[in-house]
């Protein structure tokens, strides 16, 4: 297994704005010790981040929303990315594969498996993980380091993701464990 771990869209205004989702703060702390041993262990960190313009067509679902240039579509603080070794991948879409490079940069680094994390679950986490599995990636979700709007949607993200693209749902304790022995 060659993992990388995905962060998914962990902005101020998806933390701490508008769109924030409830369970938005409570994931930080998962995802950056997940963060701190996947750098640890070598393993590739690769932060996903929406950077709309003012075209894109989920504005007419959403209103404007992370808008390129808007500090609230800037990453938390809490998990700015190492600039040295991480990778940041900006998109207008909800999926992180969609017109951004993601699947030739996974390719080049030699990553078959995917670890994600991020906001929300049932929306931006669960395209980037309809086209990972098209791509042919295997996947790791991490159900206690992704958020959505509700619980409901939240589970039926994992569920989908579960039954019809075959992701494995793990604890950040058992990823933690995982990536330790790597």
């Amino acid at each position: 297994m060659k993992p990388a771990v995905l962060v998914i869209d962990m902005l101020k205004e998806f933390v701490y704005g508008r769109l924030k989702s409830p369970g938005a703060i409570e994931i930080i702390p998962r995802i950056k010790t997940i963060v701190e041993k996947a750098r640890e262990k070598g393993v590739p960190v690769i932060y996903l981040a929406d950077s709309h313009l003012p075209f894109d067509s989920e504005l007419s679902i959403w209103g404007p929303h992370a808008m390129r240039g808007d500090p609230e579509a800037e990453i938390v603080d809490e998990l700015k990315p190492d600039l040295k070794r991480d990778l940041v991948f900006y998109k207008r879409s909800y999926s992180g594969f969609r017109e951004t490079g993601l699947a030739y940069a996974l390719r080049d680094l030699g990553v078959d498996t995917l670890i994600l994390t991020g906001i929300h679950t049932h929306i931006c986490v669960l395209h980037t993980a309809i086209d990972a599995f098209y791509e042919r990636f295997k996947l790791i979700i991490v159900e206690d380091a992704v958020a959505a709007f509700s619980r409901e949607d939240h589970e039926y993200a994992l569920k989908y993701a579960k039954s019809v693209l075959g992701a494995q749902l793990m604890k950040s304790e058992e990823v933690l464990k995982l990536l330790e022995g790597l």
